[in-house]
């Protein structure tokens, strides 16, 4: 299974269609959708049955999937005036999958920041709910966050970005704590060099200039069932790319 920030569906079907075609995944997180409308038919003429969660120009997640889905939840229990599209809770094949588009926070020290921390706070909540299920979970998607300095390019140009402040790393750590398990990192520990995202400026993909913010988390009973967990960098070297790029886990 996949998951991808594609920045906009309609202006990266086709980018999502010839990657699927290439690496058929099971299962497709999908972030950042930036509409109101999602190609449905588009993709189960591929294969793919789909579920989506949408808001006019901003945010947006769908998942897409050979098996059938049971869609658990589209919102993250703990605020009910929360109107962002950023969550999406299914069942597939017994698996808890859920997707997430986590907030960016800049700039820091405004309200977008405390909303960022805020929703860290109630997924934290919803984590440990889910360990006292039976249903093993996988949390995948873009979580805004840089967890340790390996896991971007210069940690100097990060310094005041929202993306890179101690309060969002250390939730990120404390999920961890909980009992999660970073799949990247479990199965790369020390490797440096090793994105999602790269800025469209000055030649951050060419000079390998990234961040890595995009993520699985594994519950404790997924994690015996993991192969390998693996950065598909092809995508962004694509004309009129996502600034993200696929990220890949398998599990037996």
């Amino acid at each position: 299974m996949a998951s991808w920030n594609v920045n906009s569906i309609r202006a990266r079907a086709e980018h999502v269609k010839i990657w699927l075609e290439a690496k058929k995944p099971d299962v497709l997180m999908l972030q950042e959708l930036k509409g109101t409308e999602f190609p449905t038919l588009f993709f189960k003429e591929l294969g793919y049955h789909s579920s989506s969660v949408t808001q006019k120009t901003y945010n947006g997640v769908a998942i897409l999937t050979r098996s059938p889905i049971k869609i658990v939840s589209t919102t993250l229990p703990g605020d009910e005036a929360d109107s962002h599209a950023r969550f999406l809770e299914v069942i597939i094949e017994n698996i808890r999958m859920v997707n997430i588009y986590l907030p960016n926070g800049n700039p820091v020290g405004t309200a977008k920041f405390e909303y960022k921390l805020a929703w860290m706070d109630r997924l934290k909540q919803q984590m440990k709910l889910w360990l006292e299920s039976d249903v093993p979970t996988l949390i995948g998607g873009d979580f805004n966050v840089i967890p340790e300095d390996i896991d971007c390019h210069k940690p100097a140009s990060w310094i005041h970005d929202a993306l890179f402040q101690p309060e969002p790393r250390t939730r990120y750590r404390a999920m961890l704590e909980l009992g999660y398990t970073d799949a990247f990192r479990l199965l790369h520990p020390g490797i440096g060099g090793q994105f999602t995202f790269w800025d469209y400026f000055r030649q951050a993909f060419e000079h390998n200039r990234g961040i890595r913010i995009d993520h699985f988390l594994l519950a404790p009973n997924l994690v015996k069932r993991l192969q390998s967990c693996e950065i598909d960098k092809r995508p962004r070297a694509l004309e009129k790319p996502s600034d993200h790029t696929p990220i890949i886990v398998r599990l037996a």
